[in-house]
């Protein structure tokens, strides 16, 4: 196992992952980072994105986070999320559904939206094309 990284991520509701892999592939704040074994130590913020997992050359995991931080040690890549889901644990046509849904809401509210709610049509948004890439 010396030539596989681990690799952990966690959200608020739940550890989604946790295990040896050969490279994971994660959407920094200041662009798109990728972690193999014996990596040097650092840590960074996460935007929405896709974090990929590969395994033998092919992409095993796809997991969308919302946010977080990623940190590197010798021990392995942890990835903490504001909120993760695996992509493929859900459906386009969910997503639609709760993007309609919080962009009527959005509309509703006009220049008075809260910004948790502007956030979460960010995030679906960021989601739902996720989801059809």
């Amino acid at each position: 196992m010396a030539d596989k990284l681990h690799f952990s991520l966690v959200s608020p509701a739940r550890e989604l992952f946790s295990g040896a892999v050969d490279h994971v592939i994660a959407p920094g704040s200041d662009g798109e980072f990728g972690v193999l074994v014996n990596h040097a130590p650092f840590m960074t913020t996460l935007k929405n994105g896709v974090v990929r997992v590969e395994d033998n050359g092919e992409t095993t995991m796809r997991l969308f986070v919302r946010g977080g931080f990623a940190d590197v040690t010798p021990a392995g890549l942890t990835i903490l999320a504001e909120e993760a889901v695996n992509l493929d644990s859900v459906s386009v046509e969910s997503v639609q559904k709760e993007y309609d849904e919080a962009h009527r809401a959005l509309l509703a509210e006009g220049k008075d939206a809260s910004p948790a709610l502007e956030e979460q049509v960010a995030y679906l948004e960021d989601l739902k094309a996720a989801l059809v890439n």
